[in-house]
């Protein structure tokens, strides 16, 4: 009993599950701002299973492709495939399963749209970032973002089929704020485990063009995210409730990166990345309460897209 708990241990941690839990919630609150009360059940529980199923196997993979680096790196020395507890046969088979029963579930009872949608993102992930743009360019986040960021558009897509007017502006406007936000996340991370990347040969951006470099391409992220996120309210999407929390978030946000500029301590950097986990947990909930338990404080907009709901 023990040996098969320890076996699902491993097994669990191939998913990264606590990477996987923040992109399943933006895919959840994606879902809710979709539809003015609460989503359709059947959509929404088989969505949520779907986008679980392929987060999960794009994760497996991630770590079967990337086993080499992280063998070389203190925060990942530690992973299933590295340390043997799982064989690379095995982690393929289970990855392969995973994707083939999230995709099963999307197109049989979601949508084939979020179907499609959702391997265009594991794929964009699992293979086009870790394979290539990771190992390619310092730019590999910015550029490879864009499927990281993907979640809030699948779960908007799974209640909706994206069949309304206004449904692709908004769940962009919600991919593109996780875009911006993950430059300034992860190069805090790079930042600290800078030694870490250039012993595998990963260039991350502190490696190839320095810390003072980096510090200030996160001050500037940091900025444009800040005025993103002011968006959903500025089109009609949300209301004061969310765009007052934004700009508390946002300032602590630019507050942190501006102290980066010129931290007391080494660890300093990985405070900004913890911080940036919980900002945008926060933020999507500022979206999900404003959106479905507080509507009687969304007053009129900026300008309009549509409507408010």
């Amino acid at each position: 009993m023990a040996s098969a708990r320890a076996t699902l241990r491993q097994y669990f941690d191939l998913t990264k599950p606590r990477v996987v839990a923040l992109i399943v919630f933006t895919a959840i609150v994606g879902m809710f701002l979709a539809v003015p009360g609460l989503p359709p059940l059947r959509e929404s529980v088989l969505g949520f299973l779907g986008i679980w199923l392929a987060a999960s196997s794009a994760a497996a993979i991630n770590q079967l492709l990337d086993s080499r680096i992280d063998a070389k790196m203190a925060r990942t020395s530690w992973r299933p495939i590295v340390v043997g507890q799982i064989t690379p046969a095995r982690a393929l088979a289970f990855a392969l399963v995973l994707a083939a029963v999230s995709m099963l579930v999307l197109v049989l009872w979601v949508n084939p749209l979020t179907a499609l949608l959702t391997f265009a993102s594991l794929i964009g992930y699992a293979v086009i970032y870790t394979v290539f743009l990771k190992r390619a360019t310092p730019q590999n986040i910015v550029i490879g973002g864009i499927a990281g960021a993907a979640p809030p558009l699948l779960g908007w897509a799974a209640v909706t089929g994206m069949q309304g007017e206004w449904d692709w502006a908004h769940a962009l406007l919600l991919v593109l704020i996780i875009f911006v936000w993950t430059p300034p996340h992860f190069w805090a991370l790079a930042i600290f485990r800078r030694d870490d990347y250039a012993r595998a040969l990963v260039p991350m951006l502190p490696v190839t063009h320095g810390v003072a470099y980096t510090r200030w391409q996160i001050l500037l992220y940091t900025v444009l995210l800040v005025v993103v996120t002011v968006l959903p309210w500025a089109s009609g999407m949300s209301g004061l409730f969310y765009l007052g929390g934004a700009l508390v978030l946002g300032a602590v946000f630019l507050w942190h990166a501006w102290r980066l500029m010129d931290p007391p301590d080494e660890l300093y950097a990985m405070k900004v990345f913890n911080y940036s986990i919980v900002y945008l947990m926060a933020l999507f909930a500022f979206l999900l309460v404003d959106h479905w338990l507080l509507p009687w404080l969304q007053p009129g907009p900026a300008f309009e897209l549509r409507p408010a709901v």
